[in-house]
């Protein structure tokens, strides 16, 4: 298990926000946390602790008013740590390439290949072809519907009929570099990990993995762990004292530093 540090960006700002609440509508998000700094400042502390594979993520969308001001932050942390970070957020084959030679390491792709509710091995082809198996992570982003998890798209307002189970699992690793997981019914909110998720990705994930959600505290980290079989990777957000939470950074790089 290893630490991916992340970088939101959200209304040309870094930010820790309720992930259920973000609405393209009015760039609306409840906010945990928005930062004084750039998201350069984040990529450059995440370089001088040699914590590469964190991501850097775009809240909002093109067409948004704020959707400039966000991308040049992120194009900042990017050059900032050049290999270092992964970049999401509206990626397709037409806009890659931008990322990657700004110096993201991988894109992070979901509503252009989990398109109108629906896996379209067409575009995910595409993508493979835009910037290679090697620099693509796929976000398996979900929530609970019913007994099952399903993944959600479109800045996690939209479900798609795509279960996140074994048989997904399996098909999409043979497409990807990766995978990264926000539980989004608790993302943000640290009150607590989405625990059958984890013992899902635990079990089936053969490739990389990150999950993100709920995260509080280190009893939250022990049991990421155990149910994740010492495999699977985790993000924090609003719990980190670096956006405004009591869990230390250092003391979450000691604990992970224990399970390699």
């Amino acid at each position: 298990m290893k630490f991916r540090p992340c970088i939101d960006i959200h209304n040309g700002k870094v930010k820790q926000i309720v992930g259920g609440s973000l609405k393209d509508q009015n760039n609306q998000a409840a906010e945990n946390f928005v930062s004084e700094q750039t998201a350069d400042f984040f990529a450059e502390l995440y370089r001088g602790r040699g914590l590469y594979g964190g991501h850097v993520i775009l809240l909002n969308p093109e067409g948004s008013e704020y959707y400039q001001q966000t991308k040049q932050q992120a194009l900042s942390a990017l050059s900032a740590f050049s290999g270092g970070l992964q970049a999401g957020g509206g990626m397709n084959p037409y806009n890659a390439e931008e990322f990657l030679k700004a110096g993201a390491s991988h894109v992070i792709v979901t509503s252009y290949v989990f398109k109108d509710g629906q896996l379209h091995k067409d575009r995910l082809r595409q993508m493979c072809r835009a910037v290679s198996k090697e620099k693509l992570v796929l976000d398996l982003s979900c929530r609970k519907k019913d007994k099952d998890y399903y993944i959600v798209t479109d800045r996690w307002q939209n479900y798609t009929s795509v279960p996140l189970n074994k048989e997904t699992i399996e098909e999409l690793s043979d497409f990807c570099d990766e995978f990264l997981i926000h539980a989004v019914d608790v993302e943000g909110k640290a009150d607590g990990i989405e625990e059958e998720l984890v013992a899902l990705l635990g079990r089936e994930c053969q490739i990389k993995a990150t999950y993100a959600g709920g995260v509080h505290n280190f009893e939250d980290l022990e049991k990421l762990k155990v149910l994740g079989q010492g495999r699977i990777d985790v993000t924090i957000g609003s719990a980190l004292d670096l956006f405004g939470g009591q869990m230390a950074l250092d003391e979450v790089l000691a604990f992970v530093s224990e399970c390699l």
